[in-house]
């Protein structure tokens, strides 16, 4: 039998090659911050997240290629300036939570920036940390395809396909700020909400009446136009028609089904079930009301049951990550390597940075808890769960990518475990859900940063990149990032304020994520949670498994956002599934697939960028009370609709007609 040749990879282990300078560092720092906050944006709206991994390599090249930069070079600051979307998805995911759940009084900078920089920077060091103590063992293993990482180190190698691919995210990033801009300044109304009253059509219904009248009006409902938004369309059209009709499926449920019939049956007297003063006498206050009150609690039912299926169905994978972890740690020490391919962070290093991290855990839980024994066990639980979740975030993305990673799972199954051990200690109040949602941010944080690190890793491995540096590049990263990181929701939430919402849980700033861990804490240390309509949500849940829906937990996202939100998303699908239609029709080879593909992508990717920071823009003018002009008093939704259909004619022909020929050869696609 054939022995298996080594592996080798793209630059030799034996060639010497700038790789670890300070101006690949600092773009690295320049776009994990830039691309962080975009995701930061996206995430509180949208409740979703895009990969920065081929942004960052496309943008990273672009530049690099300037100044005739190495390979190695634009593959640090790839990995420096990709990691701001993961700590931007712990982040998200958890520190609004804080505000929502009354664990924290303000999100002002003197009273929350500290807290929030602290629990981000525990918690991405000890991702880097501990995911370096599983590297080898997962990053050489034949068996794991990493196709993230594969596909992001083929663009490395691509040469220079780059500078054609900046174009397409570059351009289209401007196009996404522009429109942005112009929905900002009332050229055009972004989007439009509808009474729909089934008993009597056309009659104006201002003051809720009697509940015959509430009978006779039908099941009343808010429908809503899809909002003119780059950024969610975007969106829909990277996941795809599949995923975004699920999305859009639960936005039906929820306003075209379980708002409409409790309306129709309960009428004004919902107002019994509703808090005091969340409705203004009108029916379109009802109306939400119905839906942050009601529907929402069984939104969050079935995102547990979708997230703990999601688990279950990678279970082979989670329990095989944890064998290797702990494998690869009591495996004998193998002799020093002087390969430059073999350079790590020693593990005395590495163990040294743990317990230093572990002694900030305990300081931060016991300011939180308010309590010294919590304190301590909720940092011992954090030390142990942050290890083992961190191998499991490694392997799965090895499996899947990080794109699909589950992280809002295993933040879920953390901040259960902890919450049921808080109320065991006789933690209680706004202290133990502090601390419980510290326990959560620190793992978040810790797996999304993990498995990101891995991904790059692999790709740093498959280019012949050096490991010490590529975790040194990370461990700096992810410091800048997690210090900048508090600045864009702290921007979005005050300006959010100031424009006559809520902040954070807002229809436009939904947070859902958040939303869902400061009910959990809420529900179990504080005793608020809503449990029957919670069970509903799960049994819910059960019911989608067992008709074999294939993302229980996007149905149930869908039903947590707002309607125009998930409409805009599933458009964007509909966008792709007509360009995935119209690609196959035309007899393509699988290189112009491709094209076509990565085309599509980087568009996307633009749009969804251009909007997310021309709205962090936008959000600092309305900080600063600095006013922006107002074209029109009273904007057209019907100009937005055609403003739509623009974004329909780029997302469908561009990509088309970049096909090329058929005798070129195939590139790597961008898996997102």
């Amino acid at each position: 039998m054939k022995e298996q040749q080594p592996f080798r990879p793209f630059v030799p282990p034996n060639m010497q090659m700038r790789e670890f300078t300070l101006r690949a560092l600092l773009l690295g720092l320049v776009m994990t911050v830039i691309l962080g906050a975009a995701n930061a944006y996206l995430g509180l709206r949208a409740g979703i997240t895009i990969a920065a991994t081929y942004p960052a390599a496309v943008i990273g090249m672009a530049v690099l290629r300037t100044v005739n930069g190495s390979i190695l070079e634009e593959n640090i600051a790839r990995t420096a300036g990709s990691i701001g979307e993961s700590v931007a998805a712990g982040a998200i995911f958890t520190l609004p939570a804080f505000l929502i759940s009354g664990a924290w009084a303000s999100f002002n900078p003197k009273d929350a920036y500290w807290k929030s920089t602290a629990l981000m920077v525990v918690g991405s060091i000890i991702g880097v940390l501990f995911v370096s103590l599983v590297r080898r063992v997962m990053v050489e293993d034949p068996d794991l395809p990493f196709p993230e990482s594969v596909a992001a180190s083929e663009i490395h190698k691509a040469g220079r396909r780059g500078a054609e691919a900046a174009k397409f995210l570059f351009y289209n990033l401007g196009l996404g700020a522009v429109i942005q801009f112009l929905a900002e300044i009332q050229l055009f109304a972004n989007d439009k909400d509808f009474i729909i009253r089934v008993g009597q059509l056309g009659k104006s219904v201002v003051k809720l009446g009697s509940p015959r009248q509430a009978l006779t009006a039908g099941g009343v409902t808010l429908a809503s136009g899809p909002t003119v938004s780059p950024a969610y369309i975007g969106v829909g059209y990277i996941i795809g028609p599949e995923l975004a009709s699920l999305n859009f499926a639960g936005g039906v449920l929820a306003w075209g089904f379980l708002v409409p019939l409790l309306i129709f049956f309960l009428g004004p007297q919902l107002q019994l079930f509703l808090p005091a003063g969340s409705t203004d006498g009108s029916w379109i206050g009802l109306i939400n009301a119905v839906w942050r009150y009601i529907v929402r609690p069984i939104a969050v039912g079935g995102m547990m049951t979708g997230a703990a299926y999601t688990l279950f169905r990678m279970r082979n994978g989670l329990f095989d990550g944890l064998r290797r972890a702990v494998s690869d740690l009591s495996a004998p020490k193998e002799p020093q390597e002087t390969s430059r391919t073999e350079q790590y962070m020693s593990s005395k290093v590495v163990f040294g940075l743990i317990a230093v991290m572990f002694g900030f855990m305990i300081a931060l839980y016991i300011y939180l808890s308010h309590q010294v024994l919590g304190g301590v066990v909720a940092a011992i639980v954090m030390l142990i769960i942050a290890f083992f979740f961190a191998a499991v975030s490694g392997y799965l993305v090895g499996t899947i990518g990080s794109t699909n990673n589950p992280i809002s799972g295993l933040t879920l199954t953390t901040l259960i475990i902890a919450a049921l051990l808080m109320v065991s200690l006789g933690v209680s109040g706004p202290g133990g859900v502090a601390v419980v949602l510290g326990v959560a941010a620190v793992g978040c944080v810790s797996s999304a940063v993990a498995g990101e690190l891995l991904q790059d890793f692999k790709v740093g491995y498959i280019l012949g990149g050096t490991p010490r540096r590529i975790q040194m590049a990370e461990l700096i990263a992810v410091v800048v990032a997690s210090a900048a990181m508090y600045w864009p929701l702290y921007i979005l939430q005050a300006a959010n304020i100031k424009g006559g919402g809520i902040g954070f849980g807002d229809p436009k700033l939904s947070a859902p994520q958040a939303g869902l861990m400061a009910t959990l804490a809420q529900g179990i240390v504080g005793g608020d949670m809503p449990w029957p309509l919670v069970v509903v949500g799960v049994l819910f849940g059960v019911v989608m498994i067992m008709g074999r829906v294939k993302s229980p937990m996007l149905v149930a996202v869908g039903m947590y956002l707002p309607i125009n939100t998930t409409f805009a998303i599933f458009l964007g699908g509909v966008f792709r599934w007509i360009t995935d239609t119209r690609r196959k029709r035309a007899g393509f080879n699988e290189g112009q697939q491709a094209r076509v593909e990565n085309v599509g992508i980087l568009i996307a990717s633009g749009l969804i960028a251009g909007e997310a920071l021309m709205g962090l823009v936008i959000a600092t003018f309305r900080f600063m009370e600095w006013p922006l002009p107002k074209i029109f008093a009273e904007p057209s939704y019907l100009i937005g609709c055609l403003v739509i259909l623009g974004l329909a004619v780029l997302l469908v022909r561009l990509p088309l007609s970049k096909a090329g020929s058929p005798d070129e050869p195939a590139p790597p696609v961008a898996m997102m």
